[in-house]
């Protein structure tokens, strides 16, 4: 069945009948826990009514070389069920470090002491037990210090077998956190020329007898119903390949190993897509926008402009700042203090909040033009209340926006009809699957800058509102922003100026307080909470009391913790110049693209406001070099997409040392020729993600 192929084969003809030394002492160690990243509570799954980890520690029973069993579990009352099916079954249990998996181990083998240790993991229920006699014979015939299955075997039927001394060594020396995990590693490195590996005679490498992901377990499931029993040795399972092999389809394109690549926010995010539709609540957000493999996807906490992802590497966000949130920086100490005092007092009762109201004023006495406000938690949200008020003002139904507005039906009917007429406005191919086919004809897209296509819009008179971001990746041209408002008044139109993005990024207020410019609504958002819900819809009397004439109400508009946060924002955006300090640093980030840009010989292209700049390499396809980018600041310890939204947080050292990193990026992306590119993206490339508005 197999033979063995390492560094000790001139000891391979000692017979296998000798067994184990009498006087050698062997215990498995099976580590198991309930929290799994990939597939939470896995070992517990039933398969023919008892869970996965009572077949493994039953079949793993079976072994006649094994002196006993250890069922290592972390500390946690969660995995106390684990306990407990390990007592039923005999085995000695011990409780330890979750995340630390190399201490769990040694621990466990310090408390229960052996010459040797079998490791098991507690996501191979179909552990074979003739496999493992052979290993551990093997292992103390050859006089080895490690031994393991091969890659010719299944993925579930690994076994590693080590002397202790090993073990404890490792837990002493080993300090990258990939080994304590993974335990055996460090262990394998170091045992190199004592070691060996059992290799089977065919090759099952592409066989998976593991659990990681619900496909697993279909496939563990079918064969445990084909044989309806938990007698069966893997040369019974190779035969029902050969008969049944329709069963060990399920999970074929799940690559072996996998889970030791990745980190645990990319499992996480695997983990996600089966069950929230594209995987996170922001498009912007998800994994693959950035690369298929390696972007980290979820963080456990945040400081500044530097973010920690689930396994505890810590990252300067040299990108979207929290797409566009947080203009102080993540975790502002007079902001969250403001949130800590409202949610310690009580953040929703029958009652209102008296913020929302001191809040209205403070909006109305920067924007002077502005008399009243309304308050929403999202910027979808603000622009649905927008256009609401701004149809009853107007009395008219139609629609002339430009620019991105969000998810909402008004918006996506655009491309009723007609699916790339949004296209130039952000985000192409926006599909309008599920939006009522009566609202076709009622909004229609107009180009920035052109005054001309927008007057053939409004000669209809059927266009009662017009709505538009200010700026985003061009400067208006003199006039076009005046005479926007001028035409939309000459026709009876409402002007909407949406602001989510582009307010306080340049002045504090929105960016029309720059250009001069009083529209009849404006809504601003993103920075307005420094990471917390809050949008505002700010308007003149005349239009805004429209909305006591319709239906505009939602409780949780409602809270504190968002007004908290953007009275206690807005203080602290004044008292340290936020708009104009965020506006210089786009600025010199700016510059320094350019200038790595240059000294690598490449050409760039670059768009945006300062404080919200992106920018694109000329002659190379846009999402390879994304990638590329991406996966080589990872390595530099940088989220850093071809896009930089500033904060007070990115100090000039900080910014420094990140353009200095970029410019070896940039050199060594200078180095590959555009058709080869492809083949430095072993991983493949990222999704395309935002269009441009122009």
């Amino acid at each position: 069945m197999a033979t063995m192929a390492g560094n000790r084969s001139k000891n391979l003809e000692q017979p296998l009948e000798s067994g184990k030394s009498s006087t050698k002492k062997t215990i498995a160690i099976v580590q198991a826990r309930v929290g799994s990243t990939r597939l939470p509570g896995k070992a517990l799954r039933k398969v023919q009514g008892k869970p996965l980890i009572g077949h493994l520690l039953e079949r793993l029973s079976r072994a006649t070389l094994l002196d006993g069993i250890v069922l290592a579990i972390p500390e946690s009352s969660v995995n106390d069920e684990l306990a407990h099916i390990g007592e039923t079954y005999g085995v000695q249990v011990f409780r330890g470090s979750e995340l630390d998996v190399l201490e769990r181990y040694s621990s466990a083998a310090r408390t229960y002491p052996a010459d040797a240790y079998v490791r098991v993991t507690g996501d191979c229920p179909l552990v074979d037990a003739n496999l493992v006699d052979q290993i551990v014979g093997l292992f103390w015939a050859n006089q080895l210090d490690y031994a393991r299955t091969g890659l010719s075997f299944p993925d579930g039927l690994d076994v590693e077998v080590f002397k202790a001394l090993l073990l404890f060594d490792a837990a002493t020396l080993a300090r990258e956190s990939y080994d304590r995990e993974h335990v055996t590693p460090f262990i394998r490195r170091n045992a190199a020329e004592h070691s060996d590996v059992l290799e089977h005679d065919r090759d099952y490498s592409r066989l998976r007898l593991t659990v990681d992901e619900p496909e697993d377990f279909d496939v563990i499931e079918g064969i445990f119903d084909a044989f309806g029993h938990n007698h069966f040795d893997f040369a019974d399972v190779a035969q029902l390949i050969e008969t049944q092999p329709q069963l060990f389809v399920a999970n074929q394109h799940i690559v072996r190993d996998e889970g030791s690549m990745m980190g645990t926010g990319q499992k996480l995010w695997r983990r996600a897509k089966n069950v929230i539709p594209g995987g996170s609540m922001l498009f912007s957000k998800k994994a693959e926008l950035f690369s298929q493999a390696k972007w980290p996807a979820y963080f456990s906490r945040s400081q500044g402009c530097r973010v920690w992802d689930l396994d505890g590497n810590s990252f300067i966000d040299a990108g979207y700042m929290g797409v566009g949130t947080n203009i102080l920086g993540y975790c502002h100490p007079l902001v969250d203090e403001a949130v800590k005092g409202v949610v310690e007092s009580g953040n929703l009762t029958t009652l209102n909040g008296p913020e929302e109201v001191r809040l209205a004023e403070i909006l109305c006495e920067i924007h002077p033009w502005a008399d009243m406000a309304r308050f929403t938690r999202s910027g979808g949200e603000a622009c649905a209340v927008a256009i609401r008020i701004a149809r009853v003002s107007s009395g008219k139904d139609g629609v002339a926006i430009c620019g991105y507005h969000g998810w909402h039906d008004w918006y996506l009917s655009a491309n009723l009809g007609h699916d790339t007429a949004l296209d130039t406005h952000l985000l192409p191919g926006l599909n309008p699957s599920g939006v009522p086919t009566q609202l076709a004809g009622l909004v229609r897209p107009f180009e920035y800058n052109n005054l001309e296509q927008l007057h053939s819009i409004l000669v209809s008179g059927a266009v009662g509102t017009v709505f538009m971001e200010v700026q985003r990746n061009i400067l208006p041209a003199p006039g076009f922003l005046q005479g926007v408002v001028e035409l939309a008044h000459r026709y009876g139109a409402v002007v909407v100026f949406d602001e989510c993005t582009s307010g306080f990024r340049e002045v504090l207020g929105g960016m029309h307080l720059l250009h001069g410019v009083e529209p009849d609504i404006a809504i601003l958002g993103k920075t307005l909470g420094n990471g917390f819900a809050i949008n505002a819809v700010i308007g003149s009397r005349k239009v805004m009391k429209s909305a006591e004439a319709t239906f505009i109400s939602s409780t949780f508009w409602s809270e504190r913790i968002g007004p908290a946060a953007a009275l206690a924002s807005l203080a602290a955006m004044e008292a340290e110049e936020a708009p104009q300090r965020v506006h210089a640093i786009g600025l010199e980030v700016r510059k320094g693209w350019e200038q790595a840009a240059s000294v690598a010989g490449l050409k760039i292209s670059v768009s945006g406001l300062p404080a919200l700049s992106t920018y694109s390499v000329t002659g190379y396809d846009g999402p390879e070099v994304k990638t590329f980018i991406v996966e080589r600041m990872l390595e530099r310890g940088y989220l850093a997409p071809p896009a930089f939204y500033a904060s007070l947080s990115h100090t000039r050292e900080i910014v420094q040392t990140y353009l200095s990193d970029l410019s070896e990026v940039f050199r060594a992306l200078a180095a590959i020729d555009p058709g080869d590119l492809s083949g430095f993206l072993p991983d493949g490339v990222a999704q395309s993600g935002f269009g441009r508005m122009n």
